[in-house]
């Protein structure tokens, strides 16, 4: 069965507050999640439970994207993401930082084995966690810039970075894109990426591919991410 592509919208302002109360809907599985995540260890035994924050209440009105989020763990995140339905009241709310390089082409990492997301291709990026939140509010930009950081070594130095956002909506995955153009190229860029992961002792991404062309959104890309990709190009 074919998909529809992601829904994108560009979003002027955030106005993201993280209130308490957790997942009730889904602690109601709990030995349903916990069975499951210790399945995924037994898998990968580098998978640890940590906490991170979804989505639940949203309105996107006038370019503003504000809304309530709040907190779970990842065992119970990882149960419901493989069921792949936005059945428990949340969507899964995060941040890639969309490398572009001078010549409009794309960089996207190869998640590592080690990873929850082994062998997918998407933006720096993860579902932000507790530190991503200030004084109750989801800090989505610094989860965007921490993450780019982590995972390729990146920082602003030579970035133009676009003031909003733009929102891919695919199903339960709910990307607020940063774009941030480079002033060189993409494979020049990815090139410093392959770098900076050559000297860490355990990268989290395994390799860096460079997207210029709808031939080079392979199945491993994330769906929502080659959607991007694709309106971007159609823009230019």
């Amino acid at each position: 069965m074919s998909r529809a592509p992601a829904r994108i919208f560009p979003v002027s302002r955030l106005d993201l507050r993280v209130g308490a109360g957790g997942w009730h809907e889904a602690e109601a599985h709990r030995a349903e999640i916990d069975a499951h995540f210790q399945g995924l260890q037994a898998k990968n035994p580098h998978l640890w439970n940590g906490r991170i924050i979804l989505l639940r209440d949203h309105v996107l009105e006038d370019g503003v994207l504000s809304g309530t989020c709040f907190e779970t763990d990842f065992a119970a995140f990882n149960w419901w993401r493989a069921r792949g339905i936005n059945d428990l009241g949340a969507l899964n709310i995060f941040a890639p930082a969309a490398l572009e390089g001078s010549d409009g082409a794309f960089v996207m990492g190869e998640m590592g084995d080690h990873t929850a997301s082994a062998g997918a291709i998407y933006f720096p990026g993860g579902t932000p966690a507790p530190q991503d939140v200030k004084h109750g509010v989801l800090d989505l930009r610094g989860s965007a810039l921490r993450e780019m950081e982590e995972e390729t070594g990146l920082s602003l130095q030579d970035v133009r970075e676009e003031g909003g956002w733009d929102l891919a909506w695919d199903g339960i995955y709910f990307g607020l894109m940063r774009r941030l153009i480079f002033n060189e190229t993409g494979a020049a860029l990815a090139a410093r990426i392959c770098d900076f992961l050559a000297a860490e002792k355990k990268p989290e991404l395994k390799a860096v591919r460079v997207i210029a062309s709808e031939a080079d959104l392979v199945p491993a890309v994330a769906p929502y991410a080659a959607d991007y990709a694709r309106w971007r190009w159609s823009l230019a």
